[in-house]
């Protein structure tokens, strides 16, 4: 609805809402954290695996997960990590075929969360493993009920 365009422009309303989603995803990612450490060891595996089994599992989930995170948001850019598309459309689309795009329709909302699983596992967070679940089905339906619809109707294609 160009709520923040119409006041500040299209610069200024991105550089507001670019700091207020900064601080959300920071909070976010703080409030993941709290809540698997506060949780710790309530993943019950009974012995059937180690604990050092369990913990190299998580070190390889957040490896991989935060790599491909990395990965995407340098290949699109910090300001398509924003979603600067819902302030000013592109003028042309432009089909990102690079980086781990080449490989995954979508490597920030799927193979990028794995790190929130690698944490929770690293704690024995139940909860936590609960939360990344929850955190990674937030986005994904924010996905295909905000970004995706959007992007459609600015390019009349599937991003």
């Amino acid at each position: 609805h160009e709520a923040y365009t119409r006041r500040w422009g299209v610069a200024g309303g991105f550089r507001r809402f670019r700091r207020v989603a900064s601080v959300l995803m920071v909070n976010d990612a703080v409030a993941f954290g709290l809540v698997c450490l506060v949780t710790h060891d309530t993943l019950a595996l009974g012995g059937s695996i180690p604990r050092g089994a369990v913990i190299a599992a998580g070190v390889a989930l957040g490896a991989v997960g935060v790599s491909v995170k990395v990965w995407a948001a340098a290949t699109l850019g910090g300001d398509a990590y924003y979603w600067y598309n819902f302030f000013a459309p592109p003028s042309a689309h432009r089909a990102v075929l690079a980086g781990p795009y080449r490989f995954l329709a979508n490597p920030m909302y799927t193979v990028g969360y794995l790190q929130t699983y690698g944490f929770a596992l690293i704690t024995g967070s139940l909860v936590g493993l609960g939360a990344a679940a929850f955190a990674q089905l937030a986005i994904l339906v924010f996905y295909y009920a905000v970004e995706r619809p959007h992007f459609q109707r600015l390019h009349g294609s599937r991003p």
